[in-house]
């Protein structure tokens, strides 16, 4: 009889074991001739050789499903360990799973253009209105590369800029302090990855989250680099922020021309990079619009009922700047007679 350790590193052990170790019940009942003890990330097995080498390649093809799907039952189980191919396999459009198990797919096609525009460029620029999916689907991609294995990690990043009001000084370290503006990245992240894989990734820096300001000096290679809420960028820092791209890194620059919380002196950095960008071989630009929107279909309406504002504010405005220029004609003309 001999003994062998097997870590689990690419899943949350708590779902792989299932609930009241439900799943670890079911391979130790399809494995009788083995003795498996599991406590946290380590499966201990004692046994046959030749039995062993059997438990080890099926358990590392349950990983990876579980890894994938973040989710395992126990049809997938006794699929995987009788040498079928799940029932469960996703389709074609799935970029990932969430931590519910439910597949995270492209809604609209604007998103979907976005998803192969990733396949073929290392530079996107994704706009569009509040909650047609630009930050959520570019986090999905991130999250599949790295699960993929295609890079080392993820960098996500938004500038630290008030969204029409004053917070004034926040309290606690400096991570207290930026953590309410990058709440809406980890929101996304929390759908994706399991709590304790998160939490892992993130104490090891394979995911990490920071202010714009704290990205200068760095190189990032291996990486999938992205930029949210980029109207709100000045000229300078949008430069710095793209200037930052290493080897084998992908970077996605996504933005809400309406929502540009700058003083009203300053020019948004995302507006004059998309002005001087758009000639540039190997950068893609994916423009979304009320159609992507996928929150509560009141979102729809509401950036409609707003669009239609502003149209009409600027014809207004352009009304009334014709009927000056035609009185100062007027006068002007009354004058010279």
């Amino acid at each position: 009889m001999i003994e062998k350790l097997i870590v689990l590193e690419d899943t949350d052990p708590v779902i792989f074991y299932g609930v009241n170790n439900a799943n670890m019940q079911l391979i130790k009942a399809l494995y009788p001739k083995l003795r498996i003890v599991a406590r946290g990330n380590v499966i201990k097995i004692m046994g046959d050789e030749e039995e062993m080498c059997a438990f080890e390649e099926h358990i590392v093809k349950l990983e990876k499903y579980c890894a994938e799907h973040n989710a395992l039952k126990e049809d997938v189980i006794i699929d995987i360990i009788k040498g079928n191919a799940p029932q469960a396999e996703k389709s074609g459009n799935v970029i990932v799973f969430s931590v519910s198990g439910k597949p995270i797919i492209p809604r609209s096609e604007n998103q979907q253009r976005l998803v192969e525009a990733f396949k073929t460029h290392d530079m996107l620029f994704a706009i569009g209105p509040a909650g047609s999916g630009k930050t959520y689907t570019a986090i999905a991609l991130a999250v599949r590369a790295l699960k993929n294995k295609e890079i080392k990690k993820i960098v996500l990043s938004r500038p630290a800029v008030e969204a029409g009001e004053k917070l004034g000084f926040l309290p606690g370290d400096m991570k207290d302090k930026i953590d309410p503006y990058l709440q809406p990245l980890y929101d996304a992240l929390q759908d994706m990855i399991p709590a304790n894989k998160l939490q892992e990734y993130m104490d090891l820096n394979i995911i990490q989250i920071a202010p714009l300001a704290f990205m200068r000096g760095r190189t990032l290679n291996d990486a999938v680099v992205i930029l949210d809420e980029a109207q709100n960028t000045t000229s300078a820092q949008i430069k710095m922020f793209l200037t930052r791209m290493g080897m084998n890194t992908k970077m996605i620059v996504t933005g809400d021309m309406t929502q540009i919380d700058l003083p009203s002196s300053q020019t948004s950095g995302l507006v004059q990079a998309l002005r001087i960008l758009k000639e540039v071989k190997g950068i893609a630009f994916i423009e979304l619009n009320q159609k992507d929107i996928v929150r509560h279909k009141l979102v729809t309406r509401i950036v409609e009922a707003y669009e239609q504002y502003e149209k009409d504010s600027k014809a207004e405005r352009e009304r009334a700047r014709e009927l000056r220029t035609d009185k100062s004609n007027n006068q002007q003309t009354k004058i010279q007679s």
